[in-house]
């Protein structure tokens, strides 16, 4: 049994396509072709029923797919708790966040709640959203630090991940100002031009929340995308620069409205209140992380 073929199993079961599922696993359709036919010739019976329209799964098929899912979750955590044996002299904490936190909210927020030494190493991933997601789903890190809004979902099954509200923050739209003081793109305006907008890729997660409130990738009404990033501070330059009209975290520019090297560029209404969210999955925990998280918990009332 070679653990590739469970991957390439549940991949085809997601896909329903050999040709996606080839693409998804990074491999060539023969060859992902020819592990699947492995693994059944393993098993001893047909795991997918072969159409032109693609792959569904057979009765054995679909009775197989949890277990495999299982196995897999219970590889992960005798992984982890092994390495957690091996370094358990340097207890260790890894935590994927989000680009606009891991430089703004993580630091403070880190510093308030644990001492470094106590922990041991601590690796921080800073990524986007789509990438946070895929190392916490893949059991890569311990916890996942993100803006979180119920009208935009994670990937995180409840039944399988935990989550606890750790702050807050707004998302506020914001452009250059000109010469009087007045954004140079305001969201209401009477000119005839429209509003350039600095959008959100779907990479991110913020951009799933702009998207919940229909002003990203140009939805709302005056708004034109001429430019699109996964980077929060990518967009906060070009706001900078004058480039159009972007909504920001007010964790990442307190400063810059401060100093109104930006200003708002709509009403009160028009920002967006987002939670500030810890993630972790029910699988078994290093020490160091269960540690951290029973006392975010307690601290929480919970």
């Amino acid at each position: 049994m070679d653990l590739d073929w469970l991957r390439d199993f549940l991949a085809l079961a997601d896909e329903k396509s050999f040709s996606r599922a080839a693409d998804a696993r990074h491999v060539t359709q023969p060859a992902f072709s020819r592990r699947i036919r492995a693994l059944e010739d393993w098993m001893g019976t047909s795991l997918f029923q072969r159409t032109a329209q693609g792959a569904t799964l057979t009765p054995a098929g679909a009775h197989f797919r949890p277990l495999a899912e299982e196995l897999l979750r219970a590889l992960r955590r005798a992984q982890r708790e092994t390495r957690a044996v091996g370094t358990r002299e340097t207890a260790s904490l890894s935590i994927a966040a989000t680009h606009a936190l891991s430089f703004t909210f993580f630091p403070g927020w880190i510093r308030k709640h644990i001492r470094l030494e106590a922990f041991g190493t601590l690796n921080l991933i800073s990524d986007s959203m789509e990438a946070c997601e895929e190392v916490m789903l893949a059991g890569e890190v311990d916890f996942l630090l993100c803006h979180y809004h119920t009208g935009a979902p994670t990937r995180f099954d409840p039944d399988r991940f935990q989550s606890i509200a750790v702050g807050s923050d707004t998302l506020v739209p914001v452009s250059a100002p000109d010469a009087e003081g007045h954004p140079v793109w305001p969201l209401v305006t009477d000119r005839e031009r429209r509003t350039r907008l600095l959008a959100y890729s779907q990479a991110s997660g913020l951009g799933r929340i702009l998207a919940a409130h229909q002003v990203a990738g140009g939805e709302a009404p005056g708004l034109e995308t001429v430019f699109t990033s996964h980077h929060a501070a990518t967009l906060m330059s070009m706001a900078r620069e004058g480039h159009g009209v972007t909504w920001l975290p007010r964790t990442l520019i307190e400063d810059d409205l401060a100093c109104a090297r930006l200003v708002r560029a709509g009403p009160e209404r028009a920002a967006i209140e987002v939670e500030i969210r810890l993630f972790r999955s029910n699988d078994a925990q290093s020490s160091a992380a269960n540690e951290l998280w029973t006392l975010l918990v307690g601290s929480a009332g919970l």
